[in-house]
């Protein structure tokens, strides 16, 4: 006799716990010859003489009958190995695939079932490196597991497959099917595999009817079970009933999943509880379909459900997607060789499923089913036969007189866009926001830090317009962090005071057309007294008494994505503090910005029709630059918001880029006003020079002294003003006995000051405040500031 492979094994936790000390071991002894007493009681005895009776109890014997490994084929990343039969404690030596000057060993183990140890290739170099290589190994029955395990580690270092690599994985993965047997453990390799790509980013939708296909197939084709055998992965359930004889009365099979966890585990016959996510119950008239069995003792009618937790694998092509999306996880149910197909049944399919975001707003619903024959043979949703039974805040459950796929797509009334563009244009909005705001308080410190910038109407308006865009910029910025605090009353209060800081920002838009209106348009015998507390009245009270309505008539129209989730019981805060209502959103935010905007582009119109006749009336000699103009227009369509007009023309093939575009102009108008409005303007940057340097003066040579010397001192025509000086013709040739009272003197009282066409829209020139002027007119708007003023003609 030999001893062959002693290894002293661990304390176990009972022998610890009973507080012996004892070691214990195993080891193999090989008998040469046979001896006369029977080898197990020989062995027993000489284990058991020096100890006397202490260890009697505790020795066990097993004779092997095994002693020999078998050869097999081993598939691996380094190449084919065909180990040949080997006996057992020996090696069995091959050389490298590709490399024939280096070996690969492998051991034959001795032990009660002896058996191949893994394989030693060190010394090989890797034939299989990625998926592409995949190709050049053949699947035979042999090495199906062995394919199986390569294309698992393979998949573990991608998080992304393209599409050929798809294509060879899901072809590597059928011809598997096709010639292996489908043990329990192959069947739970392949749902890994297919479960692990529907985790990934990859994009799917040329192979759902490929994946669904195969995934049936393993189901179908199961062996080595009684019964019902279920298989779960993190992203997919797969759950096999063999039906035993007689009678076919229901049949059912539900999925549940703990919370913020995906894995989903299977219940077959079970009523539905708190935290199942999908729910399928068969009638009995699904008795008619079942095959008939041959013979009738072998094959047992088979039911396979199915259960996908991924929503990326039912996409359809964007060529046909609607204004729905898909808001539950998918559930199937089939039958194996069903000798017709199961369609028109007498008794409805009853399936409910959990809404993935809680239909808090009661938005409709559609109880679907998937089409393999859709868009071309790549499949898609379709509603015939599909009922919808019944529909709450989290669940749906649906009416089919069929088997197949089942989903519940939920309208979606503000379509949401690809999630590569929606992270690219939430990039562009927060960043251009973040610098808006930067610099829409470099305009206000600016506007309120100088006495002499703020005295004109138009520098007040633009504040106030100022102050809002900048409140609109902060508040979107810090909506995701408060919202993510998950507070129902913080979610509501964020919510409104966006909406009450963008309905702001377009009153004064529209304030600074009407004031651009008067200036222009009504520009003599206009009598409005405190001008600006008015404006200020409307501008800042409109919108309060529209967002204390919502509140008071709809308040929950305020909110995020909140929702009671049932298996914690505890309510959930997601996404961006909001208007979750449509109807709020669109009668409050689309009409309210849909008609200022219709009247700032309205008076817009006007304005550029005034140029044009001011144009055809200036004095021979007076000349315009097209720059200045394109400036001009530049300034008052930032001014008046009209960028935001691309939110109405975001349809069509031309969404996404009108998209960009709309959330690249908005998210920096604050930016684009302070270029117009300080950085642009000579009196701006003046008064800051004075400031930081102290070096120059504005007594002699400021701005407004400068546009009295010229109002009143000039009497030649200037030869080379550019086109908005024609505002001065215009106004010179209807009355020579208004230029000294069309502006207002800078020493003046600041109540009385009256509009000055110069100061129209003046983002590129001086505002000007000419003297002149009796503090017993009338006060009279004042255009905004613009880069079509100029000095007033002689």
């Amino acid at each position: 006799m030999s001893v062959l492979n002693f290894k002293v094994l661990l304390k176990t936790l009972r022998a610890i716990s009973n507080g012996t000390s004892r070691e214990s071991c195993v080891f193999q002894v090989r008998v040469m010859t046979s001896p006369s007493d029977p080898a197990e009681e020989l062995l027993r005895q000489l284990l058991e003489t020096p100890y006397n009776s202490m260890l009697q109890r505790d020795i066990n014997i097993s004779r092997i009958y095994i002693v020999k490994c078998e050869g097999v084929s081993h598939e691996t990343e380094k190449g084919l190995f065909r180990w040949p039969t080997t006996k057992a404690q020996s090696n069995a030596t091959l050389p490298c695939p590709g490399n024939a000057q280096r070996n690969a060993t492998r051991h034959c183990k001795l032990c009660l079932s002896t058996h191949w140890s893994a394989p030693d290739t060190n010394q090989c170099l890797l034939m299989v490196e990625t998926i592409p290589d995949l190709d050049h190994i053949d699947v035979t029955p042999e090495n199906s597991m062995d394919v199986v395990e390569l294309i698992q580690r393979l998949l573990s270092d991608h998080s992304e497959l393209t599409y050929p690599e798809l294509m060879t994985v899901l072809n590597k993965l059928k011809s598997v099917l096709n010639v292996s047997l489908v043990t329990p453990e192959l069947a739970l390799a392949l749902i890994s595999i297919i479960s692990e790509i529907l985790e990934s980013d990859s994009d799917l939708t040329p192979f759902t009817n490929l994946i669904l296909e195969i995934t049936a197939a393993v189901g179908d084709h199961l062996q080595g079970h009684s019964g019902s055998f279920s298989l779960e992965a993190p992203a997919l359930a797969l759950a096999v009933v063999d039906l035993p004889k007689g009678p076919f009365s229901s049949l059912s099979f539900g999925v549940s999943s703990r919370l913020g966890v995906l894995n989903p585990e299977i219940h077959i016959n079970t009523v539905p509880f708190l935290g199942t996510v999908a729910f399928i119950s068969l009638p009995s008239a699904l008795n008619q379909s079942f095959p008939e069995p041959d013979p009738p003792s072998l094959t047992p009618p088979r039911v396979l459900f199915q259960f996908f937790g991924s929503q990326r694998l039912f996409k359809e092509p964007e060529s046909t997607k609607r204004h729905q999306r898909l808001n539950t996880f998918v559930v199937a149910a089939s039958v194996t060789n069903a000798s017709r197909p199961i369609t028109d049944l007498d008794k409805d399919v009853k399936i409910m499923l959990h809404h993935v975001v809680p239909n808090q707003l009661n938005r409709s619903v559609q109880c679907v089913y998937w089409d393999f024959n859709r868009n071309r043979g790549r499949g898609g949703w379709d509603s015939r036969g599909c009922r919808t039974h019944n529909t709450s805040v989290d669940y749906t459950t649906c009416l089919c007189d069929h088997l197949t796929h089942f989903g519940v797509l939920l309208d979606v009334s503000r379509t949401e866009l690809d999630p590569h563009d929606e992270m690219v244009l939430t990039f562009i909005t927060y960043v251009g926001c973040g610098v808006s705001s930067l610099f829409l308080g470099v305009t206000v410190l600016t506007y309120t830090a100088f006495e002499k910038l703020r005295r004109d109407y138009p520098s007040q308006i633009l504040i106030n317009l100022s102050l809002a865009l900048l409140s609109l910029n902060v508040v979107f910025l810090l909506n995701s962090w408060l919202s993510s605090f998950g507070m129902y009353g913080l979610c509501v209060g964020v919510a409104s005071t966006l909406h009450y800081f963008l309905l702001a920002s377009f009153t004064w838009m529209g304030l600074e057309a009407v004031n651009m209106y008067l200036a222009l348009v009504k520009v003599f015998n206009v009598y409005v007294p405190s001008y600006i507390l008015k404006f200020c009245i409307l501008g800042w009270g409109i919108p309060l008494v529209v967002c204390v309505l919502v509140l008071v008539l709809n308040r929950d129209a305020y909110s995020s994505h909140l929702y009671t989730d049932t298996r914690a019981d505890v309510k959930m805060l997601s996404g961006f503090c909001w208007i979750q209502d449509d109807m709020t959103f669109y009668v409050t935010v689309v009409g309210y910005v849909g008609l200022v905007l219709l009247f700032n582009i309205a008076v817009f119109g006007v304005v550029l029709m005034q140029i044009r006749r001011m144009r055809a009336n200036r004095p021979a000699g007076i000349s315009g630059g097209l720059l200045r103009d394109l400036k001009g227009v530049a300034s008052l369509t930032l001014l008046l918001g009209l960028t935001w007009t691309f939110g109405f023309l975001t349809w069509g093939p031309a969404r996404v880029p009108l998209l960009y575009l709309f959330s690249a102009l908005n998210s920096l108008q604050g930016l684009f006003i302070f270029i117009f409005h300080c950085l642009m303007r000579e009196n701006v940057r003046r008064q800051w020079r004075m400031h930081l340097c102290g070096c120059l003066r504005l007594e002699d040579d400021s701005e407004w002294s400068h546009t009295v010397s010229v109002g009143a001192g000039r009497s030649n025509p200037i030869p080379t003003a550019p086109l908005d000086q024609s505002f001065h013709s215009v106004k010179s040739s209807a009355s020579n006995s208004t230029s000294s009272t069309s502006a207002s003197s800078e020493k003046s009282d600041p109540s009385t000051r009256r509009p000055h066409l110069a100061l129209l829209v003046n983002g590129l020139a001086f505002p000007r405040a000419q003297a002149g002027c009796s503090h017993s007119e009338p006060h009279r708007p004042v255009a905004p500031d613009g880069p079509f003023a100029s000095p007033p003609p002689p």
